[in-house]
């Protein structure tokens, strides 16, 4: 159960809600003049618990708000691998390459962590998950879905300037190379769908460490299941998924860093996207 909170303000600039009536009917205009089928919809997809958590710990922002999601909201616990190969980054830049099983959760416990050793450290999500206000001095917004819709495009781009200016000024990023969430794969297990080129390719540029992060976990296997029906019904899904890892452990491992002169011996992103990746699920094996 999700505990009561003492009460507090929102933060500056915060909004205490993820998402309203006037946020549901800028996304689905169909549904505009409908507020109690907004209402309605809202509280099916438990949307209105998520607003119910995210303003009563908007009090904080960024690290210290995933730190009070993960063990305050949510009360998850960690079982952590090789933690310790953070401790070589005090202060210099490295970058982290995971794969993506949750959807939001795996992206809110790699600030949690990784933050508790540097708090300069940021990760590059979706527009959606950018609705966590609260999150976003920790969130580096790209659209993934190759819209043409230019203010999309424009997010994206200025997104890629902002992750490659914070890294060249000494601060660690994180990347989920799919851009999405993992799904069913031919052979049933669930695995990352491909890894976005645009993404090895900058993380080629940047010539800085790399850590590979591992998830063991994954969502309900009816949220993979919405996933092969249509991937919008899962989308819906991701709330009602993170509610449900409440009081859960969860098991993490951390990869050793891939050294810049180790990168610099593949030629091609395929290659090297692929030696990444390789280098992730690799972790899988550690139980």
């Amino acid at each position: 159960m999700i505990q009561d909170a003492e009460k507090h303000s929102p933060a500056p600039g915060v909004r205490p809600d993820l998402l309203n009536y006037d946020d549901i009917r800028k996304i689905a205009p169909i549904l505009d003049g409908h507020p109690k089928i907004v209402k309605a919809l809202m509280h099916w997809l438990i949307i209105d618990k998520c607003n119910e958590v995210h303003s009563r710990y908007c009090y904080e922002t960024g690290v210290k708000f995933s730190n009070l999601l993960i063990d305050e909201a949510y009360h998850i616990r960690k079982r952590i691998d090789n933690e310790e190969v953070l401790d070589a980054f005090p202060s210099a830049p490295f970058i982290t390459v995971s794969n993506h099983p949750l959807g939001a959760l795996d992206g809110i416990m790699l600030i949690d962590i990784i933050g508790r050793h540097r708090p300069d450290f940021r990760v590059m999500v979706n527009m959606f998950l950018n609705y966590i206000s609260a999150m976003r001095p920790s969130f580096i917004a790209v659209d993934p879905s190759k819209s043409d819709d230019p203010e999309k495009r424009r997010v994206t781009m200025d997104g890629i300037r902002e992750a490659m200016r914070h890294v060249r000024e000494g601060h660690p990023i994180g990347f989920f190379p799919a851009g999405a969430v993992s799904k069913i794969d031919r052979t049933l297990h669930i695995r990352d769908r491909q890894w976005q080129p645009s993404i090895i390719r900058l993380i080629k540029q940047l010539k800085v460490p790399v850590i590979p992060v591992y998830f063991h976990d994954h969502n309900s296997t009816f949220f993979n299941i919405l996933g092969l029906i249509d991937w919008r019904l899962r989308t819906l899904r991701l709330p009602r998924e993170l509610f449900n890892k409440t009081g859960r452990e969860m098991h993490i491992t951390f990869g050793n860093p891939i050294s810049v002169e180790k990168q610099a011996e593949f030629s091609d992103l395929d290659s090297f996207g692929r030696f990444l990746r390789q280098q992730t699920y690799s972790l899988s094996s550690i139980r």
